[in-house]
């Protein structure tokens, strides 16, 4: 093995390790995130987990606790460079994952969905139309585990180019 070959490799476990983190961040907002907690998660010394998780995500960890719990990456208030999003693909459960590859399950639940068949100019308007439409006469109100878009087609294929797609927002009675 090379020494670059070996570096790559020692840099996609910390991102691998990183990524856990951000992603049990994003599922359990509303529990103990504290830096205990989260070195434990990443398998790093609570002593220095917090100067890493800063160098390779580029913020601190409370901001990055503090942006996602109170933005949930909203484009409107969000700077571009830090918004956050994963793309997701179903695939067998013995599929081995590593470094900026990560595994991700979907929480079960209740969930509003939308469906919408939109252009790439017509997203935010769609969110929107969810966030602001629906749920202020629904009686139900956004829980904490994370939304999705679930896309059913390839919208180059469309002939209109348009997104067929379902906004999907976990839900919890007022």
């Amino acid at each position: 093995m090379t020494d670059i070959h070996k570096r790559q490799q020692l840099r996609e476990e910390y991102t691998a390790r990183i990524n856990c983190v951000i992603d049990h961040i994003q599922n359990h907002l509303a529990d103990d995130l504290s830096l205990e907690t989260l070195s434990h998660i990443a398998h790093f010394s609570r002593f220095h987990f917090h100067r890493i998780f800063s160098a390779m995500v580029g913020e601190t960890l409370n901001q990055y606790i503090k942006t996602l719990g109170v933005y949930h990456d909203d484009p409107k208030v969000t700077e571009q460079a830090k918004l956050r999003s994963s793309a997701c693909v179903t695939v067998p459960e013995d599929t081995p994952v590593e470094g900026e590859i990560g595994e991700m399950t979907v929480p079960g639940g209740q969930f509003a969905v939308a469906h919408f068949e939109i252009t790439d100019a017509q997203f935010q308007e769609a969110w929107d139309m969810v966030m602001g439409g629906w749920f202020p006469e629904s009686g139900y109100q956004p829980d904490d585990r994370p939304c999705y878009e679930l896309c059913h087609n390839n919208h180059e294929e469309h002939p209109e180019k348009k997104h067929i797609v379902d906004i999907c927002v976990p839900v919890r009675p007022m």
